[in-house]
């Protein structure tokens, strides 16, 4: 089935063209004439530094900005007359400035503010840019998200703590398309979206990749970045559908911290620690630590969890212009080994949500470790040089009962028996990666540019540990675990075969954001990659090994024009390509080359009232033309031998909806619509889905602080999460049916959360009820680990400000 791609995008940017023509002024008629007049202004720190994202205010107004990054601001359209003028940030005195703004005219004035030397009663940390003006770090350029040509989201620490978002899961309900698609024996989450997964290539932490196989640790969690669709142009080796980045919290140079405890359901307890201040009197050197321990049953029989965090990290001034930023990270996650409830005839077992079908011996142990230094040096105003070094090292030991019908053919009988067998595995993997990043602003004639020149390398080496199975260890009943005696004895397992794969990996690439207006921006750029894969598999029975090794030299270019009729409203469209390595040999023994993977992409962004109110719309359509599939060519069997001859296209749209502080009031939304299928394939179904990709999910959530006296300091939220039913199972829908690889229907489900709080001085409590109306729903991974969600849980956490 072809598709007109390029008609299509043309019927996209038609649409999105009308819609911004009606722009504010049009739908609403009460819209005023512009005023003349403007108050522009300068904020610098007590040590006269720029004071970036300093909150100004036109007091009896609802105009209100924030300093850019050298501290400047302005106000157009202002009428002529009398006006106060209010500056404020968290830690320094306010300040208040009177003008008297005339017709044709410009105020400029400059403010220094000063350290606030009494005890702050309480501390409430708000931003006040709108999600478009919001800007990224994985993005390598600090240009607001307005301004780029694809679907940017960014979860800021003020929705994380009102949320008291505990996981990354919890995280991303906030963010439209993007969804927990499996939990892997209850050890991680993974993540996908737009049809595609996140693997270990698409998560980054403060610009470095980590393994996301172990749940990552949300103390300390500054930010969480979501750039959707390509980024392959500035990271590389990313599959469709977007990347994370998940950045911790900083240095500042000043002396505060908070410590808490959380506790909750099925004895959880968590307390953390949150610590930050100067080395030294000579401002030269700040610090800070994150750490938090936590510890708890679960919900599910004999299933248990425990873990250790902590984050230190170090802000050097190592002159007027150079800073050097060193961060260290270590996590130790040690849980049961859950593969959930298991299937029948490819149908979820109605058992109780609580019932574990494991051992109680069985354990997942990860750890992981990681160091990154981040060094900049501000040339001037307009250029910088960065470097950012970073090494990683990544365990893990797994140990515990096969997978429920992944167990040498013993699947669940109709009666509800089992045969369970134990398996064993490990990992180790050490990361190596630097990369530079020259940037810098510079017209050429009444042309802006915002210039990015970048080149990285990184080293992966992990190391991959197989034992022998034991395919009969006891037999139970899934309806009736007393039915049978269960053994409790540890067997041991002996190694099979390791399998060393590292990867070297190489980069140039250039990207230019050109205003060739100040309405009309184009941003193109391209990337060069060197990639090497090896693949060592030593056999311990046989004493042999098996040496494989490919190369890839790709090229992914990036295209992309917004378009702004008005300040507040962007129009974008883009082309974009990205690349994967396959693995496998052709049918003449030569290593199979990389698949590319075309992505189109056009919306609309825009803000209303005064950036109160932020509404994005995005359309997307991704095409994978080479998807390897295993070669069918003079009787072929042998899954190791592919063909380039399949083709998968994943398109949909997606709504944002998200406002600042209305009167104490926040709201979150956004909807997306997803259509993954194969279009081409000489083993599955032409037109037939693809699993673990809902159509549908809806996130809303709604955010009350109170202001009346009496009532101050009080504040309610309610999200809601909803995520479409899927198909989950081994890859089926083949052309020759295959009666064991069959689907498994994930129903749909909605899931509830709500939070309340309460903050006096420095002391603030909260409570969380998770799961509200304890709605039923499953993750699935793709081996039948059928995982059912949480039910309703409580929490409560204490918090002081240091």
């Amino acid at each position: 089935m072809r598709r007109n791609i390029p008609g299509r995008i043309a019927g996209m940017l038609v649409l999105v063209f009308t819609l911004s023509m009606l722009g504010p002024g049009k739908l609403f008629a009460f819209q005023k004439e512009e005023s003349n007049g403007a108050i522009a202004g300068a904020v610098t720190t007590a040590d006269n530094k720029p004071a970036a994202d300093v909150t100004v205010t036109i007091r009896g107004t609802n105009r209100q900005t924030l300093t850019n990054e050298k501290g400047n601001f302005i106000f157009h359209h202002i009428k002529p007359g009398n006006y106060t003028i209010e500056i404020s940030l968290v830690s320094y005195e306010p300040i208040t400035k009177e003008v008297v703004v005339e017709n044709n005219s410009i105020v400029n004035f400059s403010l220094q503010l000063k350290i606030y030397s009494k005890e702050l009663q309480e501390v409430i940390v708000t931003t006040n840019r709108s999600q478009n003006q919001q800007t990224t770090t994985i993005g390598k350029i600090p240009v607001e998200t307005k301004d780029l040509p694809q679907a940017v989201t960014v979860i800021d620490k003020e929705i994380l703590a009102r949320q008291q978002v505990l996981t990354l899961g919890d995280a991303i309900e906030n963010v439209n398309g993007v969804y927990v698609m499996g939990t892997t024996g209850g050890t991680q989450q993974e993540i996908g979206a737009r049809g595609y997964i996140f693997g270990n290539s698409n998560t980054f932490k403060n610009g470095v990749l980590f393994n996301n196989s172990v749940m990552p640790e949300m103390t300390g969690v500054e930010r969480v970045e979501f750039l959707k669709g390509s980024a392959a142009l500035l990271l590389g080796n990313v599959t469709a559908g977007g990347v994370l980045n998940i950045v911790t919290k900083k240095p500042v140079f000043e002396n505060g911290g908070e410590i808490s405890m959380r506790m909750g359901s099925y004895d959880f307890y968590k307390p953390s620690l949150d610590i930050y201040g100067l080395l030294n009197d000579s401002k030269m050197i700040a610090y800070r630590v994150n750490a938090s321990y936590e510890k708890e049953r679960s919900f599910r029989d004999d299933v248990h969890a425990e873990r250790f965090y902590i984050n230190p990290s170090f802000l050097i001034e190592a002159g007027k212009k150079t800073k050097v930023l060193v961060e260290g990270d270590y996590l130790t996650d040690n849980r049961t080994l859950d593969y959930g409830v298991g299937t029948i005839n490819f149908t979820i077992n109605d058992i109780p949500r609580s019932r574990f079908l494991g051992v109680p011996w069985s354990y997942n142990k990860a750890q992981e470790s990681s160091i990154t230094v981040t060094t900049s040096h501000q040339f001037n105003d307009n250029w910088q040089l960065k470097n950012i070094t970073g090494f990683y090292n990544y365990t893990y030991d797994l140990f515990g009962t096969t997978r429920p019908g992944d167990n040498g053919g013993f699947t669940m009988e109709e009666n509800g028996n089992w045969v369970r067998g134990i398996q064993r595995s490990g990992v180790s993997e050490d990361y190596y990666s630097t990369e530079f990043d020259l940037t810098g602003k510079f017209n050429t004639g009444a042309i802006g540019h915002q210039l990015l020149i970048g080149a990285m390398g990184y080293i992966d080496k992990p190391s991959s540990i197989s034992y022998s199975s034991l395919l009969i260890y006891d037999s139970i009943n899934v309806f009736d675990l007393g039915k049978y005696p269960q053994r409790s004895d540890v067997p041991t397992l002996s190694a099979a075969t390791q399998t060393y794969a590292p990867v070297d990996v190489f980069g140039l690439y250039v990207q230019d954001l050109v205003s060739i207006t100040n309405k009309i921006k184009v941003l193109a750029g391209v990337r060069f990659n060197y990639e090497k894969t090896k693949s060592d598999v030593y056999t311990y029975s046989t004493e042999m090994h098996k040496v494989s090794t490919t190369g890839a030299h790709p090229v992914t270019p990036r295209l992309g024009i917004v378009y702004q009729p008005t300040k507040k409203i962007s129009l974008f469209a883009s082309y974009s390509n990205s690349f994967t390595l396959n693995t496998g040999v052709d049918t003449s023994g030569h290593a199979l080359p990389p698949s590319f993977i075309n992505q189109y992409e056009a919306g609309f962004k825009s803000d209303w009232f005064d950036r109160l109110l932020s509404f994005n719309f995005t359309t997307y359509i991704i095409v994978n033309s080479d998807l390897a599939q295993t070669s069918l060519a003079n009787g072929n069997t042998n899954s190791n031998i592919k063909e380039l001859a399949g083709q998968v296209t994943s398109s949909g749209l997606e709504l944002d909806l998200a406002t600042k502080n209305i009167d104490g009031f926040n709201l979150i939304g956004g909807y997306s619509y997803n259509d993954t299928r194969y279009t081409k394939s000489n083993s599955y179904k032409v037109g037939s889905p693809l699993q673990y990709a809902p159509q549908n999910t809806i996130n809303a959530s709604v955010y009350y602080t109170f202001n009346a006296r009496g009532l101050s300091g009080f504040n309610l939220g309610l999200l809601a999460f909803y995520i479409g039913g899927m198909d989950a199972g081994k890859e089926t829908r083949l052309t020759v049916p295959n009666d064991n690889r069959k689907l498994i229907p994930l129903p749909a489900f909605t899931e509830f959360d709500f939070t309340a709080g309460y903050t006096y001085k420095k002391i603030a409590v909260r409570i969380k009820v998770s799961n509200l109306f304890n709605a039923m729903g499953y993750y699935a991974h793709e081996d039948e680990s059928i995982n059912p969600i949480a039910p309703r849980e409580f929490s409560t956490t204490l918090s002081l400000k240091l």
